[in-house]
């Protein structure tokens, strides 16, 4: 593998994650009133939810951004993304206990749960669209 001669400017963060969804008003219902994430933007195309610590969820209608969008300020690519997907939300450790209930009293199925070697811990469960969604606590990677 070819390195190049000097080191790439640092990435500093993930800003956005992008989920693809069959039924938009379903999917900004279960974001905002079971996750509780805010709306930042509302389309017929897209919904922006602020996921904490300068991260943004989009929740894309399924079909909706295979085009480019192109005007006066610029372009965006097109894009699109099918089949169960995956993104992991960071939690604090003492939550975990009360996003569990949280799940169970909104009566979404918790697919799976996990402690990692360093001592974090996963709980997973799904969106309406059938993407598998997590929520991670500290200790899950060496940089988390």
């Amino acid at each position: 593998m070819h390195m190049p001669p000097d080191p790439a400017p640092p990435i500093v963060g993930v800003l956005e994650t992008a989920l693809y969804v069959d039924d938009m008003a379903r999917s900004v219902d279960f974001f905002a009133n079971v996750l509780g994430l805010a709306v930042m933007l509302r389309t017929e195309r897209l919904t922006a939810f602020d996921a904490g610590a300068r991260s943004v969820l989009l929740v894309f209608a399924r079909g909706g951004s295979v085009d480019d969008v192109c005007g006066e300020r610029g372009t965006v690519p097109g894009h699109d993304g099918s089949g169960p997907l995956h993104m992991a939300l960071r939690i604090d450790a003492d939550a975990y206990a009360d996003w569990k209930a949280r799940l169970n009293a909104h009566a979404v199925p918790i697919r799976g749960e996990m402690t990692w070697p360093a001592g974090g811990r996963s709980l997973y469960f799904e969106d309406p669209d059938g993407h598998v969604l997590e929520l991670a606590t500290p200790g899950l990677w060496r940089n988390y």
